[in-house]
């Protein structure tokens, strides 16, 4: 988009004070229509209707709806405000445009008081709906006149939108990028500072173990099937995974975790050492290293076999575990919650109170189930939760997404949270965007998900707290989890790679956002 395109253009969108000063006090010499609506996708229906409403006075003035007040839809409104306000402002007929921040015409109407409100041509026939009577109740009151615009050709941008489920394309995230001042500079310098960050997570340790096998045949009286034992790999999951990922992101990592006196004890001991992450071990003797086993036939999951103790841990190993969290200094702690005894409602206030008041905190809580929530861990800098976890905690299914959000802030009280909605991308909130913002997936193929939120929780913890900016750590979590998903298996991400698929979104959209940051 030219800059001069945009000066010629955006003079026309004024906000309502000062449109009400540029239309003057009534009786006004010339007449003022105003047309009100989310023309998030305008089309022919839109523009008939302007045409009409600027034939029945001298001026045109078009309210649009607040993205905030916009609820039809995940990705609704597909154009973000900004945009649609330019839209409407190109048109030669319309000689205002002003964003409307709140649910209804009825404020704006109030304001300038425009001689005639237009309303489309469906809305003419039959019992006036209760909004459009308030509406023309304002309207009567002040002296005004409501008129409805013919239209032998009805357009709905929600009917248009549902044929096909919109792709939130790159011209979005651009335009959200220059509202907040973001480059892709911003984002590349960002990633840069990680070594400067100290980061202690804290969590349960899974030792994820595939056992290869070969089905050669079963029993003949029982449905049991026949395997030939072909190999075993343990890999390391749960919270040690994280602490890989932030490790291989660039920061200094202390590692606190519990782990059994068994022969899995010494695997993880060693990936910490070869990750160079300092690990605080605490060795529980009563319970086992948590151990998921995958019994793999001919490339298929034929069985899962867990060694779990989900037992709260004890009151020492509590304390132990909670002077680690107070006596290591670091800019952010990480709270990785698969509820495999660390975290349960009596030991999360116990150890948050431990994190010193500066220090940034992040909860993950990856369970979806009756023995977690999200919603335990309050107050804290940074939650990332998916839909279902989400969905869970708050007991509801049913809220639109931007609700849900408003819920959980409610009852934890957030400051920032990034909504995982797998391919669907994400939707997010906090601090620096309070009406929350969504985001498409950057995943051009999915070869393997698994991982992708534990590159997403990494990658996001440490760029919200050199940011500040929760669209910066979403964008960059977003891309993380973008370059996980394109690999097989839950493999820790290069900050090289996320540069690479910067530096490529970049080149795909030619375009430069100019700043002084």
């Amino acid at each position: 988009m030219k800059n001069e395109f945009k000066n010629n253009y955006s003079k026309k969108i004024l906000t309502q004070e000062a449109l009400k000063k540029s239309l003057g006090k009534k009786p006004r010499k010339k007449k003022v229509i105003l047309c009100h609506g989310n023309f998030d996708v305008v089309h022919p229906g839109h523009v008939r209707h302007l045409i009409y409403a600027k034939s029945k006075a001298d001026i045109l003035v078009v309210s649009i709806t607040a993205d905030k007040f916009i609820q039809k839809g995940t990705y609704r409104p597909f154009v973000p405000e900004n945009l649609r306000a330019l839209n409407l402002a190109a048109f030669e007929m319309v000689d205002f445009v002003t964003i409307d921040n709140n649910k209804t015409s009825i404020n704006i109407l109030k304001k300038i008081q425009p001689e005639f409100f237009a309303k489309g041509f469906e809305y003419s026939s039959g019992e006036l709906p209760p909004a459009t009577k308030e509406e023309a109740k304002v309207v009567e009151d002040y002296g005004g006149e409501m008129i409805f615009t013919p239209g032998d050709i009805i357009y709905s941008s929600t009917k248009l939108l549902k044929i096909s489920e919109p792709k939130i394309e790159n011209y979005k995230i651009l335009d959200l990028m220059q509202s907040n001042k973001i480059t892709f500079s911003t984002l590349r310098e960002t990633l840069k500072k990680f070594k400067k960050l100290k980061v202690h997570v804290v969590g349960d340790t899974i030792v994820d173990t595939h056992t290869k096998t070969h089905l050669i045949g079963g029993y003949l009286k029982t449905p049991t099937p026949s395997v030939l034992f072909q190999g075993v790999r343990n890999f390391t999951g749960g919270a040690a995974i994280v602490a890989k990922h932030l490790k291989k992101a660039g920061a200094d990592v202390h590692f606190t975790t519990i782990l059994g006196n068994d022969e899995l004890k010494k695997f993880v001991i060693d990936e910490m050492k070869k990750s160079k992450i300092k690990l605080n071990l605490i060795i529980d003797n009563t319970r086992p290293t948590t151990n998921k086993n995958t019994i793999v036939a001919n490339n298929y999951n034929l069985l899962k076999i867990d060694k779990v103790d989900n037992q709260p841990i004890s009151s020492s190993i509590l304390n132990k575990i909670r002077n680690y969290i107070s006596k290591i200094k670091a800019d952010v702690v990480i709270f990785s919650d698969f509820r495999h005894g660390i975290f349960n409602k009596s030991s999360i206030p116990t150890l948050s109170s431990a994190i010193n008041k500066k220090t940034f905190k992040v909860a993950d809580s990856q369970v979806a189930t009756r023995w977690g929530n999200i919603t335990d861990f309050k107050n804290f800098d940074l939650i990332t939760p998916n839909e279902k976890e989400a969905r869970f905690s708050l007991a509801d299914q049913d809220a639109s997404i931007s609700n849900l959000t408003l819920q959980l802030d409610k009852k934890i009280g957030l400051k920032n949270l990034i909504l995982k909605l797998g391919e669907r991308g994400l939707f997010a909130h906090g601090k620096s965007n309070p009406n929350g913002f969504a985001l498409p997936s950057f995943t051009k193929r999915i070869l393997d998900a698994v991982g992708a939120g534990d590159a997403l929780l990494a990658y996001a913890s440490l760029s919200l707290k050199l940011s500040n900016s929760v669209l910066v750590a979403s964008i960059l979590g977003s891309i993380s989890a973008a370059c996980e998903c394109e690999k097989d298996g839950n493999v820790t991400i290069d900050p090289k790679e996320v540069i690479e698929k910067i530096n490529q979104i970049e080149e795909s959209t030619k375009y430069s956002i100019k700043s002084k940051l």
